[in-house]
């Protein structure tokens, strides 16, 4: 290679190295030499709302990701039905999870927010009693954002489970349904074996995005009743912006950096594996 060439390559690769060190690497690198100070993980222990909202986190992750794949693996079987209206259903099934996340969780949180809001109002026509302030008791907001986020992203994990179910032979299936096996337990002994290590991919990999899920909690509870059902992602938000200590929210942030390389590591292997078989 010329020097012209080298010239020429070195031009055209310095500005996305130079915008690579200044937009990922430095806030990267910063970011950890900021959470690098032990007696700010102290101050974190000391401080109460710093274990509810791990507490939360757990809560919100553990319920959330199972709730949602497992719902989603179920409706992928309804959905590999042959009729156009079951086809017409996927089409209105998969909408909120096109739509911005941040207006889906602001309607969420106003079907919810004041006694005439829509759930309330239908609890009073349908069933003639008053709903509950529901953003005033933790377990009632914190299964809202539970319930807003598995409505947002069931229906990704529903068509990625729909997809694997149609990579199945359908030799296979036909030969099960001669040798007398039901639906049911076609499924147990023979499409989820087929479908484990996909589940076991997506769970990993939703459990990864989901541990720093910020849009739900923020704009369907926004920690309410008083910062008792934020997470660690919006109490990190609320250590850099409102109480000005971005140190501390950094800190925050990788307290759960623990928890993230047990599951990188697991799904690499399971990756691993099926490569493998492949």
């Amino acid at each position: 290679m010329s020097r012209s060439d080298v010239t020429l390559v070195s031009a055209f690769i310095a500005p996305y190295g130079a915008l690579l060190v200044a937009f990922v690497l430095h806030p990267i690198g910063y970011a950890l030499w900021m959470g690098s100070t032990p007696s700010l993980y102290a101050d974190l222990l000391a401080d109460p709302f710093y274990l509810r909202s791990l507490f939360n986190t757990l809560l919100f992750v553990g319920i959330g990701v199972n709730v949602k794949m497992f719902l989603a693996l179920l409706l992928s079987g309804f959905f590999m039905r042959r009729r156009r209206w079951i086809k017409a259903l996927l089409v209105v099934f998969v909408v909120p999870w096109t739509l911005p996340a941040v207006q889906v969780c602001i309607a969420f949180r106003w079907m919810l927010a004041g006694e005439e809001a829509l759930i309330d109002r239908a609890l009073t026509v349908l069933f003639g009693v008053d709903g509950p302030i529901w953003f005033n008791h933790w377990s009632l907001a914190l299964g809202a954002n539970i319930v807003a986020y598995v409505w947002k992203w069931m229906p990704f994990w529903t068509v990625i489970f729909l997809a694997g179910r149609m990579a199945i032979p359908r030799d296979v299936l036909d030969a099960a349904s001669v040798d007398g096996a039901d639906g049911s337990r076609r499924f147990l002994h023979l499409t989820f074996p087929l479908l484990a290590n996909l589940y076991l991919v997506c769970t990993l990999l939703s459990t990864m995005w989901t541990v720093g899920e910020f849009t739900t909690v923020y704009f369907v509870s926004g920690g309410a009743p008083v910062w008792t059902t934020d997470v660690l992602a919006t109490l990190a938000f609320r250590y850099a912006f409102d109480a000005a200590n971005p140190a501390l929210a950094v800190a925050a942030a990788m307290s759960v950096l623990p928890l993230l390389v047990p599951i990188a590591i697991a799904l690499m292997r399971a990756l691993q594996t099926k490569a493998v078989q492949l």
